[in-house]
């Protein structure tokens, strides 16, 4: 839903951005970086100047019914959007930090000269060179980070329950590659799979 902005009133940061000039605003927001198993996922959103939804935030606060429907409202309504992700073997290989920068890259590679990037958390990108801001608690703060987010973490969902159907003695579709109990516990049954994030300090004596 589109509105004037001068006519609206939200608590989002788009809103002071957008009245300082800046349209073409990306959120960023990532899922599955605190995981054990499976790829890391990083959603970016840009919406239309004044673009407001009551429903998008941040989506740890959103049933899985209430994210896989704002899925669909964002990829329809959005500017521009793209999921990118980093695999486990450059997660492995790089670390989480950096696997994330490469996610976001890959990210970015598909915008042509945004006004300025928005980030969820204490992260800025090293080898940008436009305008960033890092945002903490920013997908409850920024509309676009709150969007991002949803992305991220329907599209890291969906793919992890893809893989439980390989290996359904992990759980992969319940806990999605967080060291829950029951995920532990099947580890230490069936050791680790390809999937799994073997430099994490969890794995050290399995």
């Amino acid at each position: 839903m589109l509105f004037d902005k001068k006519s609206i009133v939200s608590k989002f940061i788009e809103n002071y951005y957008w009245s300082l000039g800046f349209k073409k605003i990306v959120g960023i927001d990532e899922a599955g970086r605190g995981a054990i198993a499976g790829p890391l996922f990083v959603g970016l959103v840009i919406f239309p100047l004044g673009y407001h939804h009551p429903s998008i935030k941040d989506s740890k606060l959103l049933t899985p019914e209430q994210r896989e429907e704002l899925f669909e409202i964002i990829v329809r309504e959005a500017l521009f959007w793209e999921v990118a992700s980093a695999s486990v073997e450059e997660i492995n290989n790089l670390g989480i930090i950096k696997a994330l920068f490469v996610a976001i890259e890959r990210g970015l590679s598909k915008i042509e000269a945004p006004d300025l990037l928005l980030i969820d958390g204490p992260l800025t990108i090293p080898q940008y060179k436009g305008i960033q801001k890092s945002i903490i608690k920013g997908d409850r703060l920024s509309l676009s980070i709150g969007a991002a987010s949803i992305l991220a973490k329907v599209s890291r969902d969906r793919y992890m329950k893809e893989l439980a159907k390989s290996y359904p003695e992990y759980g992969f579709d319940k806990h999605k590659g967080y060291a829950t109990k029951e995920h532990l516990l099947a580890l230490k049954k069936y050791g680790p799979t390809p999937h799994h994030r073997i430099t994490f300090k969890c794995f050290k004596g399995l």
